[in-house]
């Protein structure tokens, strides 16, 4: 398992029918090390922050093997860093983790904490209306992690997977759960797993509204 490609953003413009304005989703690859704090990497620029960023989702990993899947399916080359990931990694079993799962670099520690939900940005990005239907249908949302132990990271790194001893809830169950209507004991169980604050914020809200009913 390796580190394919660090990848940071500046402030960009992206003007578009479902978005206009500035955009930090436009992440390019650096060379050397990066340093990684409890709210992500330095420099990177994270605009909209009601949905993204924070100590919750401070840094956005992505397979390098869903995107080879990507570039089939789409007929051309997706880079690292097209759809605003940080940290562009090789070797994940699979795109589904366990939330709680922790990956291991030479300093820093990640631990994951919810899936990527799509929005009218990476789509403007990708110059497609209908790329936000895609993803969704596609179910490789990348992982969004908090960070446990900063530190600095750098392409070619290797790490290693550790996923809960428990039966967590998975990242997809997560994803999956963001389009359906989730009982009260999906919610529950949700909620006794180490998830991101907004998706923490959200169940509560659903769960509450049920015991009302």
């Amino acid at each position: 398992m390796e580190v394919i490609s660090v990848n940071i953003g500046a402030p960009e413009r992206l003007d578009g029918k479902g978005f206009s304005g500035e955009t930090g989703i436009f992440k390019r690859p650096l060379t050397g090390p990066i340093e990684v704090s409890e709210l992500g990497l330095h420099n990177d620029a994270i605009l909209h922050t009601k949905h993204h960023g924070g100590p919750d989702q401070a840094v956005y990993l992505y397979r390098q093997e869903d995107y080879d899947w990507w570039s089939t399916e789409l007929g051309s080359t997706i880079m690292p860093g097209t759809f605003g990931d940080n940290l562009t990694l090789t070797g994940l079993p699979e795109a589904n983790l366990r939330v709680g799962s922790r990956l291991s670099f030479a300093e820093i520690e990640l631990e994951v904490s919810a899936p990527r939900i799509p929005c009218n940005i990476l789509a403007e990005r990708m110059g497609d209306a209908r790329f936000a239907k895609q993803f969704i249908q596609a179910e490789r949302p990348g992982l969004y992690c908090r960070v446990l132990r900063p530190g600095s990271i750098q392409t070619g790194e290797a790490f290693r997977l550790a996923e809960p001893a428990v039966d967590n809830v998975s990242t997809l169950d997560m994803f999956r759960g963001a389009y359906s209507k989730l009982d009260r004991s999906t919610l529950e169980r949700f909620l006794n797993a180490p998830i991101d604050i907004r998706s923490r914020s959200d169940y509560e809200t659903q769960l509450a509204k049920l015991k009302e009913d």
